[in-house]
């Protein structure tokens, strides 16, 4: 977990804002776009990307949400429009879309498998909403996953919230995303609110899936960038090392490039 003394926020904060707004003017586009959840991750994105002065767009995409994620949402947007004039909102309610989709593919009697399927297309289907904002006003999409998500226990959709332009806060572990969220002045609500995707329809958090609270996983990432093996710890530190190792391995396939099949020479 990381020192609040040692972190330097505002360098960081000043940091990724020229790093987004070199980006984009590179890239001759117009702005931002990020889909808002309720949660930590989406508002700190949200919030660095408002303070490039550029257009952005936060896009609340709700399924079947529970209630407190959209208030928070709204919470959170309501305040970045007050701060920042460049800053706007649209809502698209993919609830409507998801029970048209499942009506069209077949099912299966592996209930794990369903819902997990599931849970996935509704991040894909976010993807989506996304890149059409972006597609018709010009925009980037502004990636909302931290470094342990990312990087750690590869904690996301492939091409689903992993779809994205930028990834302006994957170098930064969930502990010091709180931090920069709190320096930024992101709504305490969502500062204190339980971690979770919302992706399953009731309120299982990201530690039931995970098995692990952030700041153990962290700390399993740390340990193991320093070689360390599940053999040095015992107890819980040998519980939560063994998630994260297990985690990590299986999820190589979102981390890695996409596996190219190399055709011989002289095949050719």
């Amino acid at each position: 977990m990381t020192n609040s003394t040692s972190f330097h926020a505002e360098k960081i904060n000043q940091h990724i804002v020229k790093w987004l707004l070199d980006y984009a003017t590179n890239a001759k586009v117009k702005g931002f776009v990020v889909g808002i959840s309720g949660g930590i991750d989406s508002a700190l994105t949200s919030t660095l990307c408002a303070q490039t002065g550029l257009p952005t767009l936060c896009v609340e995409m709700p399924i079947h949400q529970a209630e407190s994620h959209v208030s928070r949402a709204n919470e959170h947007i309501h305040q970045l429009k007050e701060r920042f004039p460049n800053v706007s909102k649209e809502r698209a309610d993919l609830t409507p879309v998801f029970e048209s989709f499942k009506k069209q593919v077949s099912t299966t009697s592996d209930e794990k498998a369903l819902h997990l399927s599931l849970a996935n297309t509704r991040a894909r289907l976010r993807m989506t909403t996304l890149y059409y904002f972006a597609g018709i006003h010009g925009l980037l999409v502004a990636g909302t996953g931290n470094k342990v998500e990312d990087f750690g226990v590869g904690f996301y959709t492939k091409y689903g919230d992993g779809g994205v332009d930028v990834s302006p806060i994957a170098d930064l572990l969930k502990s010091e995303v709180r931090l920069l969220a709190k320096h930024l002045n992101v709504p305490k609500s969502i500062l204190e609110a339980k971690p979770t995707d919302g992706l399953f329809g009731d309120d299982r958090s990201d530690e039931d899936q995970l098995g692990a609270n952030y700041d153990e996983l962290e700390w399993a990432m740390q340990e193991a960038e320093k070689g360390k093996t599940a053999a040095d710890f015992s107890g819980r530190e040998a519980t939560v090392f063994s998630i994260y190792k297990r985690l990590n391995q299986m999820n190589q396939h979102k981390m890695n490039p996409i596996p190219v099949c190399l055709i011989p020479k002289g095949y050719k």
